[in-house]
C-alpha cells in the first residue's frame, strides 16, 4: 500500500517525512534560507524579495532579522506588519497562520512537528504536525516555544521563556512553562510602556502623528 506522505503531514496524520519529495522540498527551502541568511545587511529589498518566495503567504509589510529557519516555508502564512527578530525558527509541517501586528522576540520557536512517546514507533521516525494559528496585535516575548496544536487569541502578550502548550484566549498577557494566563489587558495598559511607567502625552502625540494608528497594536 502506498501513502501520500505530504498530504498525511499536511492533516495531521502520522508520516514519515524522509520521503523523497519531503526531502527534495526542504533542501529547496535550505538553499533559499541560505541565500537570506547570508545577503549583505544593506541588501533590504533582497531580503524582502526571498521572504515572499520562502513564504505560502504575506502581506505588504513583512520583516525578519537574520538568521532564520523553516522547515518548508510554504505553510507559513503571516499578515500585516509582521516582525520576527534574530533566530526565529519555524517548523512548519502543517500550517502555521499568523495575523496582522504580530511581533516575535528573539530567538521564538514554533513547532507543529512532534513525536510519539512510546519509543517504538519514534524510532521508526513516525512523527506528526498540527496547525498553529496566532492572531493579530501579539507580542511572543523572547526564547519562547509554541507547541503543535496551539492557538493564541488577538491582543495578547506572551511573556519570555514561555512554554505554550495550550489554547490562549484573546486580551490576556501569559507566561511560565507551562504557559497560563496572568491577567486580562485593559484599556489602563494603553498609558504604560512597562510595569507603572507611563508614556508622557506629548511622545504619544508625536508617535501617532508619524503612523497609521489604525494599523498598530491596541
Amino acid at each position: 500500500m502506498d501513502f501520500d506522505m505530504k498530504d498525511r503531514m499536511l492533516n495531521g496524520k502520522p508520516c514519515l517525512t524522509f520521503e523523497k519529495t519531503l526531502l527534495e522540498e526542504r533542501c529547496h527551502q535550505q538553499r533559499l534560507q541560505y541565500d537570506f541568511n547570508n545577503l549583505p545587511p544593506e541588501d533590504t529589498k533582497g531580503r524582502v524579495a526571498l521572504l515572499r518566495e520562502m513564504l505560502g503567504g504575506c502581506k505588504e509589510n513583512v520583516w525578519m532579522e537574520r538568521p532564520i529557519y523553516f522547515d518548508y516555508g510554504k505553510n507559513i502564512y503571516v499578515g500585516e506588519n509582521f516582525y520576527a527578530n534574530t533566530g526565529t525558527t519555524i517548523l512548519d509541517g502543517a500550517r502555521v497562520t499568523i495575523g496582522d501586528n504580530v511581533f516575535l522576540a528573539p530567538y521564538v520557536g514554533i513547532y507543529t512537528a512532534g513525536h510519539p512517546v512510546h519509543p517504538y514507533p519514534r524510532n521508526l521516525g513516525i512523527e506528526y504536525s498540527l496547525p498553529v494559528t496566532i492572531g493579530n496585535n501579539v507580542w511572543i516575548g523572547a526564547q519562547s516555544v509554541i507547541n503543535p496544536g496551539v492557538t493564541i487569541g488577538n491582543n495578547v502578550v506572551i511573556g519570555s521563556g514561555s512554554v505554550v502548550t495550550k489554547d490562549i484566549p484573546d486580551n490576556v498577557v501569559a507566561a511560565g512553562n507551562p504557559c497560563k494566563i496572568l491577567r486580562e489587558i485593559t484599556e489602563e495598559d494603553r498609558a504604560y510602556y512597562f510595569k507603572k511607567m507611563k508614556i508622557d502625552d506629548e511622545f504619544y502625540k508625536y508617535a501617532e502623528s508619524g503612523i497609521d494608528i489604525e494599523n498598530r497594536p491596541k
